[in-house]
């Protein structure tokens, strides 16, 4: 941590008025370890909310049931499929399970793009596309004539009422394909593949990244029961026990859950903690209102948040001689990624001058000390809130078993997380503060989207083949 050490020693050169000034106008995002104990308590309420039947459909973090009811335990064997369908290109997977006394996984992948007019035509069109590219993929692979079992990464807001079931709620990305929405996608998918005739799959699970993750890590790792992405979104899952699904009937054992929990806070119970930075990014967002959680923590909004606080500052003349730029001016226009370069331990007070200079502002070497000081403050305030979340699942589960301490894996994935240089460090110290009865590992995910699918498949072929015996 050489760079905060150098901020804080570059931060007392500054004019003491300014100090105190920037000090007290970023104040507000400072969290301690009291608030974050007391919005991880608010998260774990807010969890409960989900799993009622009562209260779930007023509940902000809907906590999803996913039929992912097993993690993997290393058995897993076979040939399967996956599809990787969350934006304009979408993915096809062989994936080769072998259990031979060493878990191996093989993959073998291709690309295809997904063209503007099927994006917005109609819904058998999309799907005719998929089941073409699906069809070409097998062809090359010279699999035409066997009928492997298919996980289907579907990364939209759905609902699931069985694990080969998933109803399309609304299109994002850019995505408006007619008749698709209210309607089981995997359905959609098998009527193109049957009207081929060509090939036949066996559709076993439709799956969001974030299962997938916690998938793909607990192939590794069999502690791992919760997923976690941080990147332009954030999102978290883990193993809930059936006897507080109460959505689902049933009892014994788990199921994995997918909390949604970006709308954290939709329902105004973080309103305390937001400040005004925060609503101004919510308020000129494409969904205001919602997924608040998310927009406190996720890259697609961090640098949206620190180019409002810039904005403010300067027209208060604490930066840039109170002169704002026409491109400062411009939504989305400071990105997430120049907080972490400006965050760099490696990365020189002229290279964020650099920065600047390329958003069209004359700065001084006090203004390249306040910006890396409101980079600081953002991003650390995002690594706690996310901690502070995890903190509340990883105690749910140690409550949930009765437990005096528990070790579990926390699978990870999200540019965020991976490449921002302290995101990751500061989140797990305030899991470990937050936390002390859980022993908590992080595994970053390698391709748990694809990957993750095929896994899954995986693990319900082994249950099913159980259950036959």
């Amino acid at each position: 941590m050489i760079a905060s050490h150098l901020l804080a020693y570059f931060f007392t050169e500054l004019n003491h008025d300014q100090v105190q000034k920037v000090d007290k106008y970023l104040y507000h995002m400072r969290l301690s370890d009291e608030i974050l104990l007391d919005v991880s308590n608010r998260f774990n309420k807010e969890m409960e909310k989900g799993l009622g039947a009562e209260t779930n459909p007023t509940a902000c973090v809907k906590m999803l049931p996913t039929f992912v009811r097993s993690t993997p335990d290393g058995t897993e064997n076979g040939d399967f499929l996956a599809l990787d369908l969350g934006g304009t290109n979408f993915r096809v997977l062989r994936v080769k399970v072998s259990d031979n006394g060493m878990k191996k996984v093989e993959m073998e992948n291709q690309i295809y793009a997904i063209p503007e007019d099927l994006m917005r035509g109609s819904g058998a069109q999309l799907f005719d596309h998929i089941a073409e590219c699906l069809a070409n993929f097998m062809d090359k692979l010279h699999i035409k004539d066997k009928t492997l079992p298919l996980g289907f990464t579907f990364s939209f807001p759905c609902h699931q009422s069985k694990l080969d079931e998933s109803i399309l709620v609304n299109w994002t990305k850019g995505f408006k394909a007619s008749g698709v929405e209210g309607r089981d996608v995997v359905t959609l998918l098998r009527k193109a593949i049957e009207k081929r005739g060509d090939f036949d799959i066996d559709i076993v699970a439709v799956v969001n990244d974030t299962v997938g993750t916690m998938m793909t890590c607990g192939y590794d790792d069999h502690n791992c029961e919760i997923g976690l992405i941080v990147g332009t979104g954030s999102n978290a899952c883990y193993m809930e026990e059936m006897r507080n699904v109460e959505l689902v009937e049933g009892e014994e054992g788990r199921m994995c859950i997918n909390m949604e929990w970006g709308a954290f806070g939709d329902n105004d119970c973080l309103e305390d903690f937001r400040t005004e930075f925060d609503r101004a990014v919510d308020e000129l967002s494409l969904n205001p209102g919602k997924q608040r959680f998310e927009k406190m923590i996720s890259g697609m909004y961090l640098g949206e948040i620190v180019r409002n606080i810039l904005i403010d500052f300067t027209k208060r003349g604490l930066l840039f001689r109170g002169k704002i730029s026409e491109r400062l001016k411009t939504r989305g226009i400071f990105e997430t990624k120049f907080l972490s370069q400006i965050e760099s331990d490696r990365l020189a007070l002229l290279q964020v001058r650099s920065i600047l200079q390329h958003l069209g502002l004359d700065s001084t070497c006090d203004d390249s000390i306040i910006v890396k000081k409101v980079c600081t403050v953002v991003a650390r305030r995002a690594a706690q809130l996310c901690g502070a979340g995890v903190a509340a699942v990883v105690d749910k589960i140690r409550e949930n078993r009765g437990l005096d301490f528990l070790k579990v894996t926390v699978g990870v994935d999200g540019t965020l997380y991976k490449l921002h240089p302290h995101f990751s460090s500061i989140m797990h110290e305030t899991v470990k503060e937050l936390s002390p009865k859980c022993q908590v590992t992080f595994l970053q995910s390698e391709d748990g989207s694809g990957k993750g699918a095929a896994l899954i498949t995986a693990v319900a072929c082994r249950i099913r083949e159980a259950g036959q015996r």
